[in-house]
C-alpha cells in the first residue's frame, strides 16, 4: 500500500483511513514494493513536509529568449551523423545523434529556436537521465528560471523537478475509467502562473514496451482555423486562469502544497514573439473564465473554443517512448495530453520534466515592446479586483474606455 502523507496540522484518523484504501494517486508516493521495481530509485517521487507553503511562485522579470539568438539554417545542430525526420508537415521533429547533455551555448539557442519552430522535438538515444541533480538543473536554466510544481512529487530535496509515476495493473486500469470515459486533458503546464512555461523537457526513466504515447496539438494552426470574424472577436478577451482545483485535488488526497493558489489573467489570443505569431490560450485544466461576460456567455465561448481545440486532431502528432527519449518543447505554441492506454499492462511508468519560465502571455507586438517588470507588479496588484468586476463595470473600464 501507498505510505501516506499527512498535512502540516496532521490528518485525521478518517482521512489517513481513506488515504492508505487509494492505489496509484498521483499525489500519493509509491509503495516499498514498487520501490523495489523501480530501476532509478534516485528519482522516485517524494512529498517532504518541510517543503509544505515553503516557496513563492517565480517573481517578476524580463525574460530573454534564446531563440531570438538561434540561426534558422540550425547549422550548429547539423552534421553527416545527424537525422532529422518530421513527424507532419508542421508539428514535430524526431532527431537522432544529438547529444542534449553536450550543447554548447550556440547549439542551446539553435536548441530553443528548433524547438519553437517546429513545437516538439523528440530527442532520441539520449543520456540526460545519467547526469546529475545539479548538472540537469544548469542545462534548463539557460532557458529561463525553472518552475517549481505545488503539488506533484520530486526527488528528494530537488523540488524543481516534476515527477510522473504510476504502476499499472488490471485494477489500476479498471479505477480509472471508473466514472469516466477517457482520461484525455488537453493543457498547457501550469497557465496559472504569472510568467507561464516556455521551454520544457520531459525524459522518460522507465516505461513499458509500448502504449504511453504523448500527444501534441499545434495551438498556431488551431487559431489560424477561426474564421476572420471570430479572429476579431476573441482577440482582445482575456481570461482567468487558476491554480486552485489543483490545490484542493492536492489537498484531498493527502499532499503538500509547496505554494499558495495563484490566479492570473491572461489574453485568450497570445502573441510568440520569436516567431511573431498568434495562438489560442486556453485549456480545460486552468482557464476558468472570460472576463467581461456573463456566465452563460463565457461557459459558452469558452466551451465553443474547448471544443475547437479538443476536436482539431488533424493539427496534432503522437511521439512514443522509449527509456532512452528526452522530448522538448514550447508550452507556448503547444498543448499536450498523456495517453491512459497501458495502465493494465502493469508496468512502471516513471518519467522527470524540467519546466523553464518564459514571459508574460501578451496578446501583441506592441503589448509585447511596452511590457515591463514594473507596470507589471502593478497590474498584479489589481488582478483581484478585475477579476472580481461585473460584465457591466468590466466593459466600462477596459472596453469602451
Amino acid at each position: 500500500m501507498p505510505v501516506t502523507i499527512s498535512r502540516r496540522n496532521g490528518s485525521s484518523k478518517l482521512n489517513m483511513m481513506r488515504l492508505q484504501t487509494i492505489e496509484n494517486k498521483e499525489y500519493l508516493p509509491p509503495s516499498n514494493e514498487v520501490l523495489s521495481e523501480v530501476k532509478y530509485p534516485k528519482w522516485a517521487p517524494t512529498w517532504e513536509k518541510d517543503q509544505d507553503h515553503q516557496f513563492d511562485h517565480i517573481g517578476v522579470f524580463k525574460h530573454v529568449d534564446r531563440g531570438f539568438f538561434g540561426d534558422f539554417r540550425f547549422k550548429s545542430l547539423k552534421n553527416s551523423d545527424v537525422k532529422f525526420k518530421h513527424v507532419s508537415p508542421k508539428l514535430g521533429l524526431e532527431v537522432d545523434g544529438i547529444q542534449l547533455s553536450n550543447l554548447n551555448n550556440q547549439q542551446k539557442d539553435d536548441l530553443a529556436l528548433l524547438v519553437e519552430t517546429y513545437g516538439v522535438v523528440a530527442f532520441r538515444n539520449q543520456d540526460f537521465k545519467d547526469q546529475g541533480f545539479e548538472e540537469i538543473k544548469d542545462w534548463g536554466r539557460y532557458f529561463g528560471p525553472l518552475h517549481i510544481h505545488p503539488t506533484r512529487g520530486a526527488p528528494k530535496n530537488q523540488p524543481e523537478f516534476h515527477l510522473v509515476f504510476a504502476k499499472g495493473g488490471l485494477e489500476v486500469n479498471k479505477d480509472l475509467f471508473k466514472d469516466r470515459l477517457h482520461k484525455v486533458s488537453w493543457h498547457s503546464d501550469v497557465s496559472y502562473e504569472t510568467q507561464t512555461p516556455g521551454i520544457t523537457a520531459f525524459t522518460m526513466l522507465q516505461t513499458g514496451p509500448s502504449g504511453g504515447d504523448t500527444q501534441f496539438l499545434d495551438m498556431f494552426e488551431v487559431y489560424d482555423r477561426l474564421s476572420p470574424l471570430m479572429k476579431s472577436r476573441i482577440k482582445d478577451l482575456k481570461a482567468l486562469h487558476s491554480s486552485k482545483a489543483q490545490a484542493e485535488e492536492a489537498s484531498k488526497s493527502g499532499s503538500i502544497e509547496r505554494k499558495n493558489p495563484i490566479e492570473s489573467i491572461h489574453p485568450i489570443v497570445r502573441y510568440h514573439p520569436v516567431l511573431k505569431r498568434k495562438c489560442l490560450f486556453v485549456n480545460r485544466g486552468f482557464t476558468r473564465r472570460i472576463l467581461g461576460l456573463k456566465t452563460e456567455e463565457s461557459n459558452k465561448l469558452l466551451a465553443f473554443l474547448l471544443k475547437h481545440i479538443e476536436s482539431c486532431l488533424d493539427a496534432h502528432i503522437r511521439l512514443s517512448w522509449d527509456e532512452n527519449t528526452v522530448v522538448v518543447w514550447d508550452n507556448r505554441r503547444v498543448q499536450h495530453t498523456a495517453t491512459h492506454d497501458w495502465p493494465d499492462t502493469n508496468c512502471i511508468r516513471h518519467a522527470f520534466r524540467v519546466t523553464t519560465i518564459a514571459e508574460r502571455p501578451i496578446g501583441s507586438q506592441e503589448e509585447y515592446e511596452k511590457w515591463s517588470p514594473h507596470l507589471e507588479k502593478e497590474s498584479i496588484k489589481h488582478t483581484e479586483y478585475i477579476a472580481n468586476l461585473s460584465p457591466e463595470e468590466y466593459f466600462e473600464q477596459f472596453i469602451q474606455s
